[in-house]
């Protein structure tokens, strides 16, 4: 009933927001915030397809704002040593606030923008298409974590920012400034998720319609162990999951909707249980590091 297509796109704004998210909790900081993240890039994708008739340069604005959102909880998180869960809260909060005004002056009360099926540009089955693009950006996306995380020193330095700071500062670097870097390359890399939601899945926005997919991308990351493979594999149960609930309202099954709604977030609790026993986080995670 559901194709692998389908499974792969839907968990594209999954999967690279919990990979984002793990590169952030790797040096780390944790974002609660993460929902609020994803909308703001998604309002930023789909005003500027809007604009420009142009997802590609959704794109590239929703990764704009991630990474501006993320500095902002820098801001806050790290340079003025804030609780980084209230912080995450209160940029959620933000998010939404002013993704709802903005929205409701330039869509109304419901609005359609481009997708990329609906470009002239677009040729079936080619580079541009919605499958192709989920597929490129999860691979590149592993690829890059996998090689930063074990390959390179800036991986080493991030990993040492989450799990013992002090061998930062002995090593002759600042913690805040890695923690910065893992910042920046989350705001990316989870911008580009909440930018696909809006421009290569739905094709449209409203206020709220990431509905909780930032929180099940946290998930992910606890259930994966902060490994990119295992965090893609999670994201592709529960992308199973969020384009099954649409086939069975499809089909007519007689459930209350508010239940085939909900499939994806129960199953997300279901293996959190099952699998997330004795996982240990990075052994500073969510922990300020003032540097003297």
């Amino acid at each position: 009933m559901t194709d692998l297509g389908s499974i792969l796109r839907y968990a594209t704004p999954i999967a690279l927001p919990a990979l984002g998210e793990s590169l952030g909790e790797k040096a780390g900081v944790i974002n609660v915030g993460l929902e609020g993240l994803m909308l703001g890039s998604a309002f930023a994708a789909a005003m500027t397809t809007l604009k420009t008739g142009n997802p590609w340069l959704g794109l590239l604005a929703g990764a704009l704002v991630g990474i501006l959102i993320a500095l902002l909880l820098g801001l806050f998180a790290i340079t003025l040593g804030q609780d980084q869960i209230v912080v995450g809260t209160g940029i959620n909060l933000l998010s939404l606030g002013v993704c709802g005004s903005v929205y409701e002056r330039v869509f109304g009360k419901s609005g359609k923008l481009l997708t990329f099926a609906q470009l002239p540009t677009y040729k079936a089955g080619g580079f541009l298409g919605n499958l192709d693009l989920a597929i490129l950006l999860l691979a590149s996306t592993i690829a890059f974590s996998i090689w930063l995380l074990n390959k390179s020193s800036l991986g080493l330095k991030l990993r040492a920012a989450g799990e013992y700071p002090n061998a930062v500062v002995a090593s002759g670097f600042s913690v805040q400034r890695v923690r910065y870097i893992g910042l920046v390359l989350m705001g990316l890399i989870a911008g580009l998720g909440g930018a696909y939601f809006a421009v290569g899945v739905t094709g449209s926005f409203a206020p709220g319609y990431i509905a909780g997919r930032g929180f099940v991308a946290i998930a992910m990351v606890t259930f994966g162990r902060w490994k990119p493979v295992w965090i893609l594999l999670g994201s592709l149960l529960i992308g199973y999951a969020d384009r099954l609930q649409l086939d069975l309202q499809a089909a007519g099954i007689k459930l209350p909707l508010q239940v085939l709604l909900a499939l994806p977030y129960v199953l997300t609790l279901i293996v959190l249980v099952v699998l997330g026993k004795g996982v240990r986080a990075p052994a500073a995670l969510g922990k300020a590091y003032t540097e003297r």
